[in-house]
């Protein structure tokens, strides 16, 4: 029986909040799933994770009934990889922790092994720096939640070998994901920074009494972030020129783009900002649990993404 015909074993490193929804997405889509974790109360806490997530996995996944006979736990990490066809690793953003871990990892895992990191800083160069051969790790940086949000960024060291590369973006779209591969890497890869230039305006215009944290939450959702679940920022404003595009845009109404980009803030994170930011966010988020918080967001989510397929089916 070939690799192709049998049924892929993938083996997913920790179980927090970016291993649960890997767990998810991989059970749906019938995949055989070992589960990693040193907490003694992991096989709940995946228990209570499946049933949160299974009604927003993508049509078509498997039945939830039959994810049990397909989850294994292995709290050792070389038995944990040890014939696994894939390997995703979820641990803490800590260095020494990954190259520890990858160490073992590469030693355990057969040659064959596709060995993925869902880092959203670190370089697989650098986290592979003590395996025998890093050349199968590839990063692969998701979003949260990852069994809804599909993009996955696919990064590459200067080890990496190109086949890794190419199958781990066949892996990740058959799980039905959208990966896209960075042409180098850059600290945080891409959608990170983006993320993080809006938030650190967001900061700014909370802090200054601008609007208040749930406002701006509205502001998003209800202009930007609508836009930009349909086009993103350049095609935006490519439609934005009119009939003349990008080219009539960035010679008018764009001319000015540096100098409103030295009006945008930089606000200290200092205690007196996080205090405002976590006080406004109880008051707005807190009498509502986490769970029912949750159950919104992946239904918003999963409508909008099902919305999109019927859409450009249609065209």
């Amino acid at each position: 029986m070939t690799r192709s015909q049998r049924q892929r074993t993938v083996t997913v490193i920790g179980a927090g909040t970016i291993g649960l929804g890997w767990i998810a997405l991989f059970l749906g889509h019938g995949l055989r799933v070992r589960v990693n974790s040193r907490r003694p109360e992991a096989a709940s806490i995946v228990a209570e994770a499946l049933e949160l997530y299974a009604p927003y996995l993508p049509d078509g996944t498997a039945d939830p009934a039959t994810f049990a006979e397909r989850l294994e736990f292995e709290p050792d990490v070389e038995r944990a990889v040890a014939d696994a066809d894939v390997v995703v690793e979820n641990a803490p953003e800590n260095l020494a922790l990954k190259q520890e871990l990858f160490e073992r990892i590469g030693k355990a895992a057969p040659q064959r092994a596709l060995l993925l990191s869902s880092t959203s800083t670190l370089n697989p160069d650098d986290m592979g720096v003590r395996m025998a051969d890093s050349g199968r790790l590839v990063v692969a940086h998701p979003f949260n939640p990852p069994h809804v949000v599909p993009l996955v960024e696919v990064v590459a060291g200067e080890r990496t070998a190109p086949e890794a590369v190419d199958e781990a973006v066949a892996f990740l779209e058959s799980v039905g994901r959208v990966p896209v591969v960075l042409r180098k890497p850059i600290l945080a890869f891409a959608a990170n920074r983006l993320q993080s230039a809006l938030l650190r305006e967001s900061v700014h215009l909370v802090r200054e009494g601008v609007v208040s944290l749930e406002e701006l939450d509205r502001v998003v959702t209800h202009s930007i972030g609508l836009r930009w679940a349909t086009v993103g920022p350049f095609l935006a404003f490519h439609l934005g020129g009119g009939k003349g595009g990008l080219r009539k845009w960035l010679t008018t109404l764009g001319a000015g783009l540096e100098q409103g980009w030295e009006l945008l803030g930089r606000p200290p994170m200092d205690d007196e900002t996080i205090q405002l930011l976590i006080g406004q966010a109880e008051q707005a988020y807190g009498a509502r649990s986490f769970e029912e918080l949750v159950r919104e967001r992946d239904s918003k989510q999963t409508a909008i993404l099902r919305t999109l397929t019927e859409v450009s089916a249609q065209e």
